[in-house]
Formats: C-alpha cells, sequence, structure tokens
C-alpha cells in the first residue's frame, strides 16, 4: 500500500509536479482522466496518481463551497475494490469522513463535504491494494 502525507508532492490539475521537470515526471502509465463525475461547476483543484492504477481527484465547486472526490481507474477492467473518501478539518470538532467504497470497474465517488470554504480537506483514493492519502491540504479560499 502506497500512502502519501500532506507533506507529498501532488499534480497539479495540468497533471504536472511542481518543481518536477516534464521529463522527470514522465511515466509509463497513462494517467486516468478527470471524468466529471461531480458535476456542473466542480473544478479539479487537486490531484494525485495512485500507483499506475489511477488517478483521485480533489474537485471544489466555488459557488456552493463544497469539496468532492472521485477516484479513477485508467482502464476500464473487472470489478476491483476502489474507494474514495473526503472530509473537512474543523477546528473545533470532529468530523466523519464520507466514503465511496466498493466494487468498480471505473470509479468510485463522488463523495461530498460542505463547509470546505477556508477549511482544510482530507481526501484519499484506493485502487486495490494501493491508496494515496493527504491529509491538511487546500485549506485556503480559491478566488
Amino acid at each position: 500500500m502506497t500512502t502519501a502525507g500532506s507533506a507529498s508532492a501532488a499534480t497539479t490539475a495540468t497533471g504536472t509536479t511542481p518543481g518536477v521537470t516534464a521529463a522527470a515526471a514522465a511515466s509509463p502509465a497513462p494517467k486516468a482522466a478527470y471524468n466529471g463525475a461531480c458535476g456542473a461547476g466542480y473544478s479539479v483543484v487537486n490531484s494525485a496518481g495512485i500507483a499506475d492504477l489511477g488517478t483521485v481527484f480533489l474537485t471544489y465547486n466555488s459557488k456552493s463551497g463544497k469539496n468532492c472526490v472521485v477516484t479513477v481507474r485508467n482502464a476500464k477492467d473487472d470489478p476491483i475494490h476502489m474507494a474514495a473518501t473526503v472530509r473537512v478539518l474543523l477546528d473545533d470538532e470532529e468530523t466523519e469522513p464520507v466514503v465511496d467504497e466498493g466494487e468498480f470497474t471505473t470509479y468510485a465517488g463522488p463523495v461530498y463535504v460542505e463547509e470546505g470554504t477556508g477549511h482544510c480537506i482530507e481526501w484519499s483514493g484506493v485502487i486495490g491494494d494501493e491508496e494515496y492519502f493527504n491529509s491538511g491540504s487546500n485549506c485556503g479560499v480559491r478566488k
């Protein structure tokens, strides 16, 4: 299982890792594209590859203030264990994560949280035995 924390290098919405050249960031496996599963008005604000299996996307809707997470496989295939998880990190209370987990052929999620504006987000994706986990990212107000 692969895990990354808040200090890990996450790819940007354009699929590049800040501070890494295109040659160094190149991967033999294609990166899954965001599939729009969160709906209209959501933009990708962060993403991370999950081994060579797919990508987890954190999106945000500036009108509603909601965050959404979806985990997308690189290619549709036989069902495999997948998950998409998101929660808001509030200073004064422990919030419950919102999880979509099961056997999927293409993607897990979407899962949504409100109150994302001005608060840090914890988000993760799982494909098979591989995981990406990020706690405490995307804390600012998107303008």
